[in-house]
């Protein structure tokens, strides 16, 4: 009987640690991405964001659309999540960095960004073409194609240490 008692008591216990141990990985923007990812020794694909139509997301979007939803979900990180899981970006930054790479809350101290399996589980996402495809398709009013392979060699930002 005493087993029994052992063996819930220790489910209870794990139970209980798996859901206190639960990450949340919440939305913290290009600008702390920025601190890490500027540097021309590895790539600086802050540099390359910046300057590239992800960023400019919202400046292409005028009057009214610039509060619809529709648009939003697409054209800014931001506006696209559920408001619980946002730390410090901003809807003005438009599709940042991690609407391809997931939310950085946990994954961005060097110490994981070194280790790709480890930051891969805690919240980072190497994007595929499934994950362009979430707003590159027909859903979007002025969708005209969207060809993976050519479009991804266009913002391409590889860190040349690592190759």
């Amino acid at each position: 009987m005493n087993y029994k008692k052992l063996m819930l008591l220790f489910g209870l216990v794990l139970l209980i640690g798996s859901f206190a141990s639960a990450q949340s990985f919440k939305y913290i923007g290009a600008s702390k991405c920025k601190m890490c990812h500027n540097k021309p020794t590895t790539g600086e694909q802050y540099n390359k964001w910046e300057a590239g139509p992800h960023a400019k997301a919202m400046e292409s979007l005028k009057g009214a659309e610039r509060e619809d939803p529709k648009c939003l979900k697409c054209h800014s990180t931001a506006a696209s999540v559920d408001k619980s899981l946002i730390a410090t970006i901003t809807v003005e930054e438009g599709v940042s960095c991690e609407s391809c790479h997931g939310p950085g809350s946990i994954y961005k101290s060097a110490g994981i960004m070194k280790n790709q399996q480890l930051a891969l589980t805690k919240g980072m996402i190497l994007p595929t073409e499934d994950v362009c495809k979430k707003c590159h398709n027909s859903e979007s009013p002025n969708f005209k194609g969207f060809n993976y392979a050519e479009y991804s060699k266009k913002i391409a930002h590889p860190d040349p240490s690592k190759q």
